[in-house]
């Protein structure tokens, strides 16, 4: 049995004689195995501790020398074992956290006495340099040669890239490194991500520049990336659209979707409140959603897109007489903030109400709408603005929605009163 951490042995007579310990550990190998007694010609179970300045290691015996273990904090890689013959607390953290508890019960079987077959022993010999380095917190393959095939990553980073290693997917390995915070995956040949890389608690920035991917799935968007995702990079690839959850990942600030082939950006982009960056420059958008409005940038590069030249009077009436009573009662659960949710709805209404538009009134609307383009300032939404076209234009087109034809011959007013001045 074998342990990775960090290691503080700390000598309970320290106060005793006025003095502290470090307060600090240091990287080390543990490890539970047989051992000669030369005194008493025995073999007896002891714990090896090998630091980087003592490769041979300190050994302490187990077997009924065990006062107490300390457990409160094992979750998060912490534990102190206390022995009683020496007087020391051996503090361990930074360890695997289930590594440590595995470890822990082989050290309390040691401690009765169990017989020897039960124990996962290993054999206590001096360890190598490189078993005692510091945790690696960034590692970068940049080649396909440099590419670990029979060994694991190292489990502490913190920073991973691997880049132009013609990957075509996700390396499952890659998804067990909990500590992970960036992952940069550019220029390979992934099609498909993993909703697994969702489980990656501390992930911040997630790069997937110059892949072949053609969808991101609903599943990311809802899972723990919402909480944590602040870099996202799906510049050149094939995307054609994102999905209506995208906008649950509400922690972005700098999102990157140059060079793919996207027919629309999220319906509901607006609720991204913490963007600051955006880029969708050389997609193939005709016009923006009517949320994109409520963005507050400081960066916007949407060069290259094929917007078309708005006209209010051309327009789209999907207008209903009556309304329907669906209609209704969904645009009253809008407007009124009625919680509802999949224990209350059917999934497919509670889909169409994600999806509802906002009349310029301030009112919801589904599927009864009268729908029209105009033109938008884009500074109006960011503080700079890269320029749409070649013409020096900082305009582009935007959808609004009415709910009611009063609400857009009253658009239609205003838009005349305006071209009057």
């Amino acid at each position: 049995m074998r342990l990775q951490c960090d290691v503080e042995v700390v000598n309970r007579m320290l106060p005793t004689y006025g003095m502290k310990s470090r307060g600090r550990g240091a990287r080390a190998v543990l490890s539970i195995g047989r051992h000669l007694d030369k005194d008493t010609q025995r073999t007896n179970i002891y714990l090896l501790i090998c630091t980087a300045k003592d490769k041979a290691g300190s050994k302490y015996k187990l077997k009924e020398n065990i006062e107490k273990f300390f457990t409160w904090f094992v979750e998060e890689g912490k534990a102190t074992v206390r022995l009683k013959e020496p007087a020391v607390d051996v503090c361990l953290s930074k360890a695997d956290a289930n590594g440590l508890k595995n470890f822990l019960s082989a050290a309390r079987l040691a401690h009765r006495g169990s017989e020897n077959d039960m124990l996962p022993l290993s054999t206590l010999t001096p360890v190598r340099a490189r078993d005692v380095e510091k945790p690696k917190k960034k590692l970068t393959i940049v080649s396909k040669k440099d590419y670990p095939l029979t060994s694991n990553f190292p489990y502490s980073l913190e920073q991973l890239q691997v880049s132009y290693c013609k990957l075509s997917r996700v390396d499952m390995r890659m998804l067990s490194l909990k500590g992970l915070r960036r992952l940069d995956l550019s220029n390979n040949h992934i099609k498909k991500l993993p909703a697994t890389i969702g489980d990656l608690g501390c992930l911040a920035e997630l790069v997937l520049h110059n892949n072949h991917l053609e969808a991101f799935s609903e599943a990311l968007c809802l899972s723990s990336l919402r909480c944590t995702l602040q870099l996202l990079d799906l510049s050149q690839n094939r995307l054609q659209g994102l999905p209506a959850q995208f906008c649950q990942l509400r922690e972005l600030v700098n999102l990157k979707l140059d060079n793919n082939r996207l027919l629309r950006l999220p319906f509901h982009i607006g609720q991204l409140s913490k963007l600051c960056f955006l880029s969708a420059a050389h997609n193939k958008l005709p016009f923006l959603p009517g949320n994109f409005r409520k963005l507050s940038l400081e960066n916007l590069d949407l060069f290259g897109n094929p917007f078309t030249q708005p006209n209010p009077l051309d327009h789209t009436i999907q207008l209903t007489f009556p309304l329907t009573l669906q209609e209704m009662a969904s645009r009253a659960v809008i407007d009124l903030r009625i919680p509802y949710g999949p224990r209350v709805l059917p999934a497919h209404l509670c889909q169409e109400l994600e999806l509802a538009k906002t009349c310029d009134c301030g009112r919801a609307c589904l599927s009864s709408y009268i729908q029209t383009t105009v033109n938008m300032n884009l500074h109006l939404v960011s503080h700079t603005v890269v320029l749409v076209d070649g013409m020096g234009g900082t305009e582009a087109p935007v959808q609004r929605h009415f709910c009611s034809l009063t609400c857009y011959s009253e658009f239609l007013d205003s838009c005349l009163q305006r071209s009057l001045r």
